[in-house]
């Protein structure tokens, strides 16, 4: 929307332009190929003075030298007085990173003539406008837009009593002005625009410019603006056609107002503001209105009904506007008489309901339709194939179903863009139809176009941005379709049923974002596009090894997760530019390479990975000493591989951005280091099944991020490749946490996860009272160690902890009483140890699932909910008792146990050679035994009471 509302205020600066220079022809202007005018020494020593004082990187006045300044590049000058009369010093096509710069010489004042400067899209970062341009007196035309002035408007402006036109707009830079009384002295001013200056202490800002007779056009847009009186007692803007308040702050009633009242505009924006009521009845005051733009404010209900007096009415934008109501009675209160000028509807996100009007009268001008995002129903009539002169179709994100086929399409020959995304319309057309258009966008997602290709896609050789994903296409991708495909910029055709190769000409394609994700092709991936930035071939059949060469050396985004890709890694440290690799769930094998001494000449300090996932490959070796150079590093996942050795001490330096470390199920040995507790982001860490010895570091009150989380973190691993308005290739972290017991599968929400796994290793001592400080912990995980001594008594601390599992460990004494303050509690092991004394309980406790579990192998324990009644505890341990009178369930436990080593001796030679199915088999197999315990004991204890 911004570029079309953009160009529209442009056609009105243009038409003012020409006005002007109709204005000007008194003054005969010399251009710099002339000849015959001699360049005055005095106003030449002038601008050669300016010149030393800027800087050029792009030599765009590398024609000023010699003695004829008239020829100079962007100097003009007078055919009958030969004084200089215009500077135009504009940056081509405002490209401002190859701007002028530096500083602005006083030397100007001896241009006394001068009636034109344009220094617009320039780079004089940190300067103030000149105080001294209000001393040139015969200027006319001052243009300083986008050319990065900083600080206060000087006041002295307003001395130039005839100027015409002034823009001050300081969108790259930081303007302010307090007080803009000096403007009401400048009474020929027919341009005035202060866009994105800071006029927030400024109040009477209307009586200001109410004292500007000849105020043609007039833009206040981002000015931070708050004010805005209901009238005017005298307005003297008769002559206003454009008025542009855009993004401002008024927060007040949309009527009355004292702009409602000026029935010259022509030209009105007052998108993204603070008016809210009902739309106003004024607007039908507005009687010569071309353009309105009440985008995005807090006006609500259908528009009025006396809009019919709007009689020129060609581009009308109401996004984002609480029309709320039906979309045929909205048709039917356009103005009639404007009907063949219309242009424009721009209506998405208006909360319009109802059906498409089965008739309509042909808007025979119409080129730009947008109703998306609304609540529409119904099929799409035909009449939409009628607008002959269309450019632009967005029907997306409404609910519209039935077909769309040749009789909606076939007369649109002017058809540019075609976006029918996130309805339930069937797009079906004759095999053989050639459509009369060539797209330029196509985005067609969740539309019915399969099971076949389009074959209607073929004669689209132009198209830059085209997304067909999830439109049940379950077919082989023809060859032509890499053809057309090979010039798309933005290429999606993810969640389909689509097989075949990726071409081996992929190289030579045009595009920068590709998202294959989610299909059946197969084949080895091939070079990559040089322009790829954003490349998701997820969920494939996808086989072989990884290019050695990508090819794509900007790559920002690479997801190749779950498919068959075999072979090394190759080296990663060309891609200097990726943020995002995702590689896992495939068949890699041996160790992940360094960085070369070749590859380290590229001045390559560090590379730009955030977020980088190995898990479920068979990768081997010590832990990846490349990442030494990923020191913006926040999300690892070396999980379920066979990397082996120690954690490297280097982690707490280098690493020190990693908020997500995951290292479960591989061989790393060796103590935790106490350096890693120097990562102070951390929040989640998982060195769960490995070989870790010794104790957890004391330190580990270090980790803020298990103390406070941060919203920051979204950014890791949420990516959008976006080209104009539209987001392609989205990805959220493909990642699974195991959790209460479950392996559940956690896609953006990761970012609030905040867990400490340490299972399933070998690790001794206390558990250090240091614990209880990461009061953010959601899942703590210390199972399957060796760790003896007290849980620590402040335990209850950890409030937000939903999953708590020290199990199968040698804790003993009492568990503490604080446990009962987990309000947040929903899974609780303490199974296995040497625990004694009575089972805390109230609030969370009393809820929780399997209670009898939860306490299992710890025979000083009593009280509910165990069936021991602390009063009878007796100091004999309970397996004695049990042995004593044990008779048939011994020789079940017997047989039971018997059969276990049986079963799990077939399941240890069947797995061997299969690491991950081992894995979830043990998981579930120390599951099964725990509950058949469980089982056999709460049936003896029953027995024995009966038997008492």
């Amino acid at each position: 929307m911004g570029t079309l509302q953009l160009s529209f205020i442009q056609i009105a600066i243009a038409l003012f332009l020409l006005t002007q220079a109709k204005s000007t022809t008194e003054e005969m202007l010399v251009h710099p190929n002339n000849t015959t005018t001699s360049c005055i020494a005095g106003e030449r020593s002038a601008l050669v003075t300016f010149r030393a004082g800027l800087s050029d990187p792009a030599s765009f006045l590398s024609s000023w030298k010699g003695d004829e300044c008239c020829r100079w590049k962007g100097v003009f000058c007078s055919n009958k007085t030969s004084h200089v009369v215009r500077l135009d010093l504009r940056t081509p096509d405002c490209n401002i990173m190859q701007g002028l710069g530096g500083n602005i010489s006083s030397s100007l004042l001896g241009l006394q003539h001068l009636w034109y400067l344009d220094l617009s899209c320039n780079r004089f970062e940190n300067l103030q406008i000149p105080e001294f341009l209000g001393s040139l007196q015969y200027l006319r035309y001052i243009d300083l837009f986008g050319s990065s002035f900083v600080g206060r408007i000087p006041p002295q402006l307003g001395n130039l009593s005839s100027l015409r036109y002034i823009s001050l707009d300081s969108t790259f830079g930081d303007t302010y002005s307090n007080d803009i009384t000096w403007l009401s002295r400048l009474a020929s001013l027919e341009y005035l625009d202060m866009t994105s200056v800071n006029l927030s202490t400024v109040t009477n800002w209307v009586p200001v410019v109410n004292m500007l007779p000849s105020l043609k056009l007039l833009r206040l847009s981002n000015c931070q603006l708050r004010s805005s009186p209901d009238s005017l007692q005298v307005s003297n803007l008769t002559s206003l056609e454009t008025l542009d308040l855009s993004e401002n702050s008024f927060n007040k009633h949309g009527s009355p107002n004292w702009f409602w009242d000026l029935t010259s505009l022509k030209y009105l924006d007052l998108s993204f503001n603070g008016f809210y009521g009902p739309l106003p009845d004024e607007i039908g005051n507005t009687t010569s209105m071309v353009y309105l733009d009440l985008s995005s404010t807090d006006l609500v209900g259908m528009i009025p009904s006396n809009m019919k007096n709007l009689c020129n009415l060609e581009q009308l934008f109401f996004y984002d506007t609480n029309i709320n109501g039906s979309i045929a009675e909205f048709f039917e209160r356009l103005p009639r008489c404007s009907w063949n000028k219309l242009q424009t509807l721009y209506l998405p996100d208006c909360n319009l309901t109802g059906s498409l009007p089965d008739t309509l009268v042909p808007l025979s001008n119409l080129s730009w339709l947008d109703l998306s995002s609304n609540q529409l129903t119904g099929p799409v009539p035909l009449w939409i194939g009628e607008l002959t002169k269309l450019t632009v179709l967005d029907l997306s994100s409404n609910y519209l179903d039935g077909v769309m086929h040749e009789g909606h399409l076939s007369r649109l020959n002017m058809l540019e863009e075609l976006t029918l995304a996130d309805n339930s319309i069937a797009i079906t057309v004759s095999p053989a139809w050639v459509p009369p258009f060539n797209l330029g966008t196509i985005e067609l997602q969740h539309c019915q176009l399969g099971p076949k290709f389009p074959a209607w896609l073929r004669w689209q050789t132009h198209v830059d941005t085209l997304d067909i994903s999830n439109t049940s296409i379950s077919d082989m991708v023809p060859d032509w379709f890499w053809v057309s495909a090979s010039s798309v910029i933005s290429l999606s055709i993810r969640h389909n049923q689509i097989t075949g190769l990726l071409p081996s000409t992929m190289e030579f394609m045009r595009g920068q974002v590709m998202d294959f994700s989610s299909n059946h092709l197969s084949g080895p991936i091939p070079k990559l596009p040089i322009n790829l930035t954003n490349l998701d071939l997820s969920r494939n059949n996808l086989v072989g090894p990884l290019p050695l060469d990508f090819g794509a050396r900007g790559l920002i985004t690479l997801v190749l997760f779950d498919n068959h890709i075999s072979g090394t890694i190759p080296s990663l440290c060309k891609l200097q530019s990726l943020h995002l690799l995702d590689i896992s769930g495939n068949n890699l094998t041996g160790s992940v390479p360094d960085c070369q001494d070749k590859e380290s000449t590229t001045n390559m300090k560090s590379l730009s990975i955030l977020n980088l996932s190995l898990r479920n490959n068979d990768l081997s070796g010590a832990f990846p000493s490349f990442l030494q150079n990923c020191k913006k590093l926040i999300f690892l996942d070396l999980s379920y591989n066979n990397f082996s050795g120690s954690l490297p001490t280097w982690i707490g330096q280098k690493l020190s951005s990693l908020a997500f470390m995951r290292l479960r199920s591989n061989l790393f040995y060796g103590h935790i280091p106490e350096e890693l507790t120097k990562i102070g982001n951390l929040q989640y860490l998982d060195l769960a099944y490995n070989n870790i010895t010794g104790s957890i570091p004391r330190s580990i009150g270090n980790w803020k991020g298990m103390i406070l989380t941060r919203d920051y973190l979204e950014g890791a691993f949420s990516y959008g490749a976006e080209v104009g308005d539209i987001v392609f290739a989205d990805y959220s972290q493909n990642f699974t946490v195991l959790t209460k017991g479950q392996e559940r599968l956690y896609t953006g929400e990761i970012v609030y996860m905040v867990n400490l796994d340490f299972s399933c290793n070998n690790l001794v001592g206390d558990i250090p009272e240091e614990i209880a400080t990461l009061i953010a912990l959601k899942s703590l995980n210390l199972s399957w160690n060796t760790f003896t001594g007290k849980i620590p008594e402040k335990i209850g601390a950890l409030v937000q902890v939903e999953s708590l599992d020290l199990s199968h460990n040698e804790l003993s004494g009492e568990i503490p009483t604080s446990l009962s303050a987990l309000t947040s509690l929903s899974r609780l092991n303490m199974s296995y140890n040497n625990l004694t004394g009575v089972v805390p309980s109230g609030n969370q406790l009393q809820t929780l699932e399997d209670p009898l579990y939860i306490y299992i192998g710890n025979p000083g324990l009593c009280g509910p909910p165990l069936p021991r009644n602390c009063s009878q505890l007796k100091p004999i341990p309970a397996t004695k008792e049990v042995h004593e009178d044990a008779g048939d369930v011994v020789s079940f436990f017997i047989a039971m146990g018997s059969g276990y080593v049986i079963a799990l001796g077939v399941v240890f030679c069947t797995f061997l050679f299969k690491r991950k199915w081992r894995v979830s088999w043990f998981s579930h197999c120390d599951r099964l035994y725990d509950r058949v315990y469980v089982l056999v004991a709460v049936t003896w204890a029953s027995s024995t009471r009966r038997n008492a």
